[in-house]
């Protein structure tokens, strides 16, 4: 049968390059884009992680932790060797009054074209990153991302001020509730989108129980096709995984409907060279025996067995 899993990513690709509308974005760079698409993953065949190009596990098991502890600060990721964040933090830096180095406005585009611009911005990233790791002031300062993924899930604020612990509480009803249409979590608060460094592109998954087994639906709002949509793929996946084991359930599928998705315009070459790579098989995910409850588990619990994947494709991020 072959890896059906990647073929459902890799027929969104193409029917973007085909059947996409040319726009323009928020970064300049410009996107291909198409407006409603669903994939559904079957994780009783294995662990939807590309294979066409080498996608970094680490980086996403690191960073959804990161959101089940409800983090905000990027301080814990980069302590995980994880710089998926950084760039949003750093321009929050580079264009506060304490900023003391060169200009970096527009530093996204011009990284990419001036190669003296280039090493100005990996000195002042790294200057950054040590600054963020190493001085507690600064990185309760620049660190936080304002109340992004972590903070909804697991800190939700009420009118009256408390907060509501999503994750606990959707356990919860799954447990207990397992036939409920409200196994629902939500990220996009719309009073604390203005504060947020990137306001939420995956806004909202629910969980359905059939047969023993948990299913996950995510609302994808807006999709980075190349980058973004493969780490998202990944990461559900696992949080499914994870849920499931929490609830003593096997798991189903992860369904991924995205709004806005799009390839951007500098990224059509990487995505022809994957599109012409045949897909290997699926790894299969491991999670240590020794893993008491979600809230608890590290990096180190979970792991990819068999995970062979063709070599990974270089593509700029767009911020």
């Amino acid at each position: 049968m072959g890896n059906l899993n990647e073929k459902e990513y890799l027929n969104l690709c193409q029917d973007i390059l085909n059947h996409g509308s040319d726009r323009g974005d928020r970064t300049g760079t410009g996107t291909r884009s198409i407006f409603g698409y669903q994939m559904r993953f079957n994780l009783q065949e294995g662990f939807p992680l590309l294979t066409t190009k080498n996608v970094p596990f680490k980086l996403i098991k690191s960073e959804l932790l990161w959101f089940l502890k409800g983090d905000t600060n990027i301080r814990y990721l980069l302590l995980h060797n994880n710089n998926i964040w950084n760039e949003w933090a750093f321009k929050n830096w580079i264009e506060s009054p304490d900023y003391d180095g060169p200009d970096m406005s527009d530093f996204g585009l011009r990284a990419q074209e001036d190669e003296s611009f280039n090493q100005q911005y990996q000195e002042q990233m790294s200057r950054f990153k040590q600054l963020i790791l190493n001085d507690d002031e600064f990185a309760e300062k620049f660190g936080h991302l304002g109340d992004v993924y972590g903070k909804q899930w697991r800190h939700w604020k009420t009118t009256t001020n408390e907060t509501i612990d999503q994750i606990k509480q959707v356990i919860h009803d799954i447990r207990t509730k397992p036939e409920s249409r409200r196994l629902i979590v939500s990220a996009w608060n719309p009073e604390d989108v203005p504060t947020m460094a990137l306001p939420p592109c995956h806004t909202l998954f629910q969980f359905y129980v059939q047969d023993g087994k948990l299913s996950c639906q995510l609302y994808q709002r807006s999709g980075d096709v190349f980058l973004g949509i493969p780490f998202n793929i990944a990461s559900y996946s696992l949080l499914t995984h994870l849920i499931a084991r929490e609830c003593n359930l096997e798991v189903g599928e992860f369904v991924h409907t995205i709004g806005d998705a799009h390839i951007y315009h500098n990224h059509f070459n990487q995505v022809k060279e994957q599109l012409s790579r045949d897909p290997r098989k699926q790894a299969e995910l491991m999670i240590s025996d020794d893993v008491n409850t979600i809230f608890d588990v590290d990096v180190s619990d979970i792991s990819l067995k068999n995970y062979d994947p063709h070599p990974a494709i270089k593509a700029p991020i767009a911020v």
